[in-house]
């Protein structure tokens, strides 16, 4: 049995990076192989098993409820729309309020990426900790940041701007519900800079690396790539 079977998908970012190609959707609902990329992202956690997601809106948020609407292919379908700019830790503080177990997943709009849930949930048992991070092996990380880890916890998100092969931070999480609950900051503020990075520093932080095909369109090189990788899924 799934220690969470309901999903956040922080869906409400402006998507600035992809304006060029993309003026007229929200970035979720950028099209990717003739779809929708949330599409994509939603058939993802079907097949995981979840039961439920919800969806936290912003920017163009009704565009994504008319899109999906409340029910996808098992998937019950509710909506978190913040009426002003939160930022990713404001998001889901007020998306949590509709969960209903005390663990959540949480994935970003923007990013695809497989892995099991169980795989996340097995690591959280196995730590005590807080949180669990997917992370993804790239061949460079400067685009992203490099994440340092020490056994089965991380102790360090490194900035930008390094080289090399690593582990970079894929964007999907799983965390106890209080953890967002009595987070005291106000709003907006950033998930990773007001919650990830001082539980990581209390070693409450553990990973996971169990993961493939990791894509984040947020960046136009890997929203090209994208349409390449799902065009192969459709034949």
């Amino acid at each position: 049995m799934m220690l969470a079977d309901e999903a956040i998908i922080l869906a409400g970012g402006l998507g600035t990076r992809l304006r060029p190609i993309i003026s007229d959707v929200p970035k979720p609902l950028a099209p990717v192989a003739g779809r929708p990329f949330l599409a994509w992202m939603l058939d993802a956690y079907a097949r995981r098993g979840f039961r439920r997601v919800i969806l936290a809106t912003g920017y163009l948020g009704d565009r994504i409820e008319e899109a999906v609407g409340n029910a996808w292919q098992g998937l019950d379908i509710v909506y978190s729309r913040e009426r002003e700019p939160l930022g990713t830790g404001g998001a889901l503080r007020l998306a949590v309020g509709l969960a209903e177990g005390d663990w959540v997943h949480v994935g970003n709009g923007d990013t695809y990426l497989d892995f099991e849930p169980q795989d996340l949930e097995a690591a959280a048992s196995a730590t005590n900790a807080s949180a669990v991070v997917a992370l993804a092996a790239v061949d460079d990380v400067a685009r992203y940041g490099a994440v340092e880890v020490e056994g089965p916890r991380i102790v360090r998100f490194r900035e930008k701007g390094g080289q090399g092969p690593g582990l970079i931070n894929a964007g999907s999480y799983l965390l106890q519900r209080s953890l967002l609950e009595d987070a005291r900051m106000s709003a907006p503020f950033s998930f990773e800079e007001g919650i990830l990075l001082p539980q990581t520093q209390a070693g409450r932080v553990a990973h996971m690396d169990r993961t493939e095909h990791f894509i984040d369109i947020g960046v136009p090189a890997d929203y090209l790539r994208a349409e390449i990788v799902f065009s192969d899924r459709k034949q």
